[in-house]
């Protein structure tokens, strides 16, 4: 499986956020054979970089490096997966949508603008990609999770796909209004994933978004839609970690 592990490149300890007047380190996984051929890849938008291949990572890691490389083993190595590490102290502000009373404005639309006008052209640039809407995805867990599907709905003509993990709904209500006026302008695959041994709110939420998602394609909008639930899941990364590999073949195989 060695052989088929992704190539990790480091894009900058320090890459420049001028939206947020911050900097973030941000990586970027290619295809094991990336420099062997001249093909253009799909690419994924992640958050919560620190969590996603670190395996000293406090809290555990998604371990997305070694799925990439089973995958790849199966045939399915074309895509590059961006990862965005969060601003630590700030990354509740910054994955924030909306106002919150204890939390206060939120700079999620900045984080959003960041990624659409200045990181996207970057990666776009300089890695051979699949610029497009169908080839464009987003995707995070818990407040990252909230984030990805804000990023989304508000956004349709830029992220055809949306992988959602255990996402902080809670923190958001209003998400839901903005879910149910959502318009894809093209086709769009959304795979969403709740515990069932979350907190009490996590699921129900869910599937609270799953009815207004399911609703909107019997409306024939144009919406592809797979609702993951491990009932005994539990809201930290192992559990992400096992279904991140399902939700990559969905959305992108």
């Amino acid at each position: 499986m060695t052989d088929f592990k992704p190539i990790i490149k480091v894009l900058e300890e320090a890459y420049e956020i001028p939206h947020l007047q911050a900097t973030r380190k941000i990586s970027a996984l290619l295809p094991y054979n990336y420099y062997e051929t001249d093909k253009h890849f799909p690419v994924l938008y992640l958050q919560d970089g620190q969590n996603l291949f670190n395996p000293m990572s406090p809290f555990g890691d998604w371990a997305i490096d070694q799925s990439l490389a089973k995958l790849a083993e199966q045939g399915m190595s074309d895509i590059i997966v961006i990862a965005i590490d969060h601003g630590e102290d700030e990354r509740i502000s910054e994955y924030l949508p909306y106002y919150h009373p204890r939390y206060g404005e939120g700079k999620g639309n900045f984080y959003i603008q960041f990624i659409i006008e200045k990181l996207i052209p970057y990666i776009n640039s300089n890695y051979r990609t699949l610029p497009d809407f169908q080839n464009t995805g987003i995707g995070g867990s818990s407040l990252g999770g909230l984030i990805s599907l804000h990023a989304g709905l508000s956004n349709p003509g830029v992220f055809g796909k949306m992988m959602i993990f255990s996402p902080s709904l809670w923190i958001a209500k209003t998400i839901f209004n903005q879910t149910e006026s959502f318009q894809p302008l093209q086709k769009s695959k959304i795979y969403l994933y709740s515990g069932g041994n979350e907190s009490a709110e996590h699921l129900p939420n869910a599937q609270k978004l799953e009815a207004i998602f399911r609703e909107k394609m019997v409306e024939n909008h144009a919406i592809e839609f797979h609702f993951s639930v491990n009932e005994i899941g539990k809201h930290a990364e192992i559990y992400w970690k096992h279904e991140f590999p399902k939700a990559v073949k969905w959305l992108y195989f």
